[in-house]
């Protein structure tokens, strides 16, 4: 299938280990094209098989769930218990914004129970919780109630998604112990290492980071392109136009473009792999997330992982970006803006209540 070797390990607690590049699962939801669910877990068999062993979804991905928990009871028929105890799948817990202030310790729970049922697991590996509005409810309460339900043994990790350095330092302070932040993280997008990175490192946190390749801008598709404007085909490519924009604009992401473009020749390697890699070697960075709807994408997935970025390659990647703007705000302030250009493109209630 491949002669790449198998993705590093990250070692995130004693006896938990992630592959560094995460398959990525939001492709397979509703609103993305139709799925042949058969075919989806045979993919999904055939990363497992080469090492991507850790599988990031969410209780608002439509049918993702239910999907991985088809491909655990396969696997485990296939490859039996031991392979089976490689896989590690890390969900979401997304309260809709339109719940949060009337949200009660049972419907929480019921959601975390929902997850459970769909994955097929008795205990979910990793949650990762987020709110979308900190003033709407109380967000922390609810993050006690998670830490509550990993007592009971419902849940292994608690874990945040796009909570900002104080909201995280409150919860640490409140005994949540949180395992992972993930985060939106990138070269064009270094908003994390503002502040949170400091707080990561002295409170042993790691990063998951998502948007390594910012919906596909980090590719050599869009090298040499003209700046196409305001139209773009979906609302993944908005998101990242606008950071685009806000980091300094489209000639300066030509430049970064051409410099990834070198750097990924010296190694026999594209844009985006190298895009990928370079954040692997930030620091608290446990692993990347990449979406893969089928098993097309492995190699250029095991790839981030196999290419090695040497300090100069780092050196004249950086150079670039210093020539940019600092984005504003912490971890996904702009997007909680509902007003904004950012959060103005967002969906905020996206559960889907089928058992």
């Amino acid at each position: 299938m491949t002669d790449l070797p198998r993705p590093d390990r990250f070692s995130l607690a004693p006896g938990y280990e992630i592959s560094r590049v995460l398959r990525g699962n939001w492709q397979l939801a509703g609103g993305h094209g139709a799925v042949d669910r058969a075919e989806a877990v045979e993919d999904m068999i055939a990363f497992a098989d080469a090492g991507i062993t850790t599988f990031d979804c969410a209780d608002i991905y439509t049918g993702v769930e239910e999907l991985i928990g088809q491909f655990r009871a396969q696997y485990l028929n296939r490859r039996g218990a031991e392979a089976l105890a490689e896989v590690r799948v890390h969900t979401k817990c997304v309260p809709d914004l339109a719940k949060l202030a009337t949200l009660t310790r049972d419907q929480l729970q019921e959601t975390i129970d929902r997850s459970r049922a769909r994955l097929g697991v008795e205990r979910l590996d990793l949650v990762q919780f987020h709110w979308w509005d900190y003033s709407a409810g109380d967000w922390l309460q609810a993050a006690r109630w998670l830490e509550e339900f990993r007592i009971e043994g419902r849940i292994q990790f608690v874990s945040g998604t796009n909570f900002d350095t104080d909201h995280v330092a409150a919860m640490l302070a409140a005994g949540v112990p949180i395992r992972t932040m993930q985060v939106q993280y990138s070269l064009l997008d270094r908003r994390p290492e503002k502040r949170m990175a400091d707080l990561a490192a002295e409170a042993g946190v790691n990063f998951l980071c998502y948007g390594t390749v910012a919906g596909g801008f980090l590719s050599d598709r869009w090298l040499g392109v003209a700046d196409p404007g305001a139209e773009m085909e979906n609302r993944s490519l908005i998101k990242y136009k606008l950071i685009i924009d806000d980091l300094g604009g489209w000639d300066l992401f030509q430049a970064l473009l051409g410099t990834l473009r070198g750097i990924a020749d010296a190694h026999g390697s594209d844009i985006a792999t190298v895009a990928s890699a370079a954040m692997l070697s930030r620091p608290q960075v446990a692993g990347v997330i990449v979406g893969a709807r089928n098993r097309a994408h492995l190699a250029s997935n095991l790839a981030i992982s196999a290419l090695r970025l040497s300090d100069r390659d780092l050196a004249q990647i950086d150079a670039v970006l210093a020539q940019g703007h600092t984005l504003e705000g912490d971890v996904y302030t702009l997007e909680r803006d509902r007003t904004g250009r950012h959060g103005a493109i967002m969906k905020y209630n996206l559960n889907k209540e089928e058992a």
